[in-house]
């Protein structure tokens, strides 16, 4: 694999490790890619990637690593403080976001999936955990007091659709947090799970006050529910909350988050399930969400970004999204509360993640496995 080595610390610091919203697919941009693809360093099935204010990155691997990486040097330094990660099958340490505050108090938010303990005995979940960002003066990294302040209702066999995605919102105040089904269907639809359903918390961990169904005997932290995997999350420049996830069979959605809302799932969707069962299609008056997009055949949806930059002003506005089984970049263009398919570009890799960095260029994580885990930068071409 291609390493990109430290120049600046000592080796013991080096990690070790267009169409529209009916549905149709659109078909991959012919041709060559409007920009240029730098390979910037590669990682061991990275899973997710966040930039610090210094324009470093904190990086996620399956297996439970937390890299420190400087895209200006190639440096790489393990983080460690970590909390035991179980990463069978669609287990990893997942999604991590700095806190709102993080230039005062250095905190930082991140998800992963675990065995449980105690009361959670027999079964696994998603946790969501806090932690202070610390480095010593010879450049060794922690995690200083890591806090769990959240885990799924309930921990449950099997070792899928964790989803764990973290979004703040707008004006800081609160985390939405994603729980996938766990491959278990109609947990979705149960008011008493958090699982297939978009979570509002307090920066605490704790279920905000006035989530939209707790008055209906929801469990208190539910924003919205009926979903699958939920593997992206964000907001746009007006704050509308975007999220895409995974279908079964057929039908990826980007749906338009909002409060006490049913997306339907496993009651509807636009996909089948594995085994042959039909699923009824989303249709006007069912009584569900529809999806403002969605796909068939699929792209297997990763990531999940709104563009805000300026290096590509003509895709301002848009959201992108990583494509797993479909290998590409997709974009998907907004207008309000609408959205439809704009352009989905041939990577030649599974695509785990996307990012914005601070000069508005457009980073890629690829997802290791079956791809390399190669981090890829995509600016204009000249």
């Amino acid at each position: 694999m291609l390493r990109v080595m430290a120049v600046t610390l000592p080796l013991a610091l080096l990690a070790c490790s267009a169409d529209n919203a009916t549905g149709q697919n659109a078909g991959a941009t012919a041709g060559e890619t409007p920009f240029k693809t730098s390979v910037i360093a590669d990682f061991e099935s990275p899973w997710a990637m966040t930039f610090l204010p210094d324009g470093r990155m904190l990086i996620t691997e399956k297996v439970g690593e937390m890299i420190l990486f400087d895209p200006k040097n190639g440096t790489k330094i393990p983080v460690a403080g970590i909390p035991k990660v179980d990463s069978e099958g669609q287990g990893a340490l997942m999604d991590i976001v700095p806190s709102p505050t993080f230039a005062q108090d250095k905190k930082v938010y991140f998800s992963f999936s675990e065995v449980g303990q105690g009361d959670r005995a027999g079964g696994k979940g998603v946790a969501l955990a806090t932690g202070i960002f610390d480095q010593a003066s010879d450049g060794t990294t922690k995690l200083a007091d890591v806090k769990v302040i959240f885990r799924a209702s309930d921990y449950v066999e099997g070792n899928g659709h964790y989803s764990g995605r973290i979004a703040f919102s707008p004006d800081g105040k609160y985390l939405f947090f994603t729980n996938g089904e766990r491959q278990k269907f109609e947990p979705a639809q149960d008011p008493k799970s958090t699982l297939g359903k978009v979570l509002r918390l307090n920066l605490d961990g704790t279920p905000a006050a006035g989530n939209p169904l707790a008055a209906k005997g929801f469990n208190p932290a539910v924003w919205s529910y009926g979903h699958r995997n939920l593997l992206g999350i964000a907001f746009d420049k007006d704050g509308r909350l975007w999220e895409q996830e995974m279908g079964p069979k057929g039908g990826d959605e980007v749906n338009l988050i909002k409060p006490g809302l049913n997306y339907g799932y496993p009651r509807v969707s636009n996909g089948d399930h594995y085994d042959g069962r039909d699923i009824p299609d989303h249709k006007p008056g069912d009584g569900y969400e529809a999806p403002k997009v969605w796909w068939n055949p699929v792209i297997s949806p990763g990531g999940l970004i709104y563009y805000s930059g300026d290096l590509f002003p003509q895709w301002k506005g848009s959201l992108f999204i990583g494509g797993l089984s479909s290998q590409s970049l997709v974009r998907v263009k907004l207008d309000g509360e609408n959205a439809e398919k704009a352009d989905q570009w041939d990577m030649g890799a599974r695509i785990r993640e996307v990012e914005q960095g601070p000069d508005g260029a457009l980073w890629l994580l690829e997802d290791g496995g079956k791809s390399q885990g190669r981090l890829l930068k995509l600016t204009p071409k000249a």
